[in-house]
């Protein structure tokens, strides 16, 4: 069977270079808390459902040490909701700003489309947060075939497969091997990957590379190259099958159907071995 679907992540990937709107929220949502954290530990659960991943956040050692220092007992679901509630509400005070096209995105899905591929997607963000983003992208000329959010699957987001399998589902998918995952952060991959898919991972302006847009044009050429090999490194340990600078890499990877053969009898040799 021939690849016919592709499913993209949203920010980080398609939209939002660097996946600044969440990392921002989160950081002033535990700020009220008088929580500090840095943008790397904020960044590391990037791509779960958000309310997961204040859980993640909250379960550090370091967070649990500051929360009882402050509070004089653990963290509690109260605790949690209240978070989000905070985060929710940073989150959509500048969530339209901060969910416009990556650079490449609307030159690569064109060509993607031309091509004649199914475009799924899915993503972190609840289906409130989605209608903001997917109107902004849309308008810059941007809209998948599908939108599915952990809304649609009983809020079990990454790093479960459902939001892959309802895409699966919706584009008559009659098997893994038609299907490629495309995303930006690990939970991305471990989504990819336990969905049974050919997971690819984008490293310019992804979460795990953690740069604006403008401090990554400040980079020389070879700063740029460096950060993207050291983004790669990191995806590959986490299982990826392939990682692209770009969503134009992806196209013309989609060009060649060699090269997805390849991919792919290098993922089932992967597996047997």
């Amino acid at each position: 069977m021939s690849v016919n679907t592709i499913i993209l992540d949203w920010a980080g990937t398609t939209v939002d270079f660097g996946c600044m709107a969440p990392v921002a929220a989160f950081k002033k949502a535990f700020e009220n808390k008088n929580i500090e954290l840095t943008y790397e530990e904020i960044r590391k659960p990037m791509g779960m459902l958000k309310i997961d991943h204040i859980k993640q956040l909250l379960a550090l050692d370091k967070v649990k040490r500051q929360w009882f220092n402050l509070y004089g007992r653990p963290s509690v679901e109260a605790d949690v909701l209240g978070i989000y509630q905070d985060f929710e509400k940073y989150l959509f005070a500048d969530l339209a700003e901060n969910s416009h096209l990556k650079p490449e995105t609307k030159q690569a899905m064109k060509k993607i489309k031309q091509l004649g591929y199914n475009i799924g997607s899915t993503t972190g963000y609840t289906k409130d947060m989605m209608a903001v983003v997917f109107e902004t992208a849309k308008v810059e000329g941007y809209h998948p075939d599908y939108v599915v959010t952990p809304d649609d699957v009983d809020s079990l987001g990454r790093p479960y497969p459902f939001m892959i399998f309802d895409n699966m589902r919706y584009f008559q998918n009659h098997s893994m091997e038609e299907v490629i995952k495309v995303g930006d952060t690990i939970s991305d991959i471990q989504e990819g990957k336990n969905a049974g898919v050919l997971s690819i991972a984008v490293t310019e302006g992804s979460s795990v590379m953690g740069l604006s847009l403008e401090e990554y044009k400040q980079l020389s050429k070879e700063e740029m190259e460096l950060l993207n090999q050291q983004t790669a490194e990191i995806f590959y340990q986490q299982g990826a099958d392939l990682c692209i600078k770009n969503l134009l890499e992806l196209a013309e990877i989609l060009q060649e159907h060699s090269t997805v053969q390849k991919l792919r009898t290098k993922k089932e040799n992967s597996i047997v071995h």
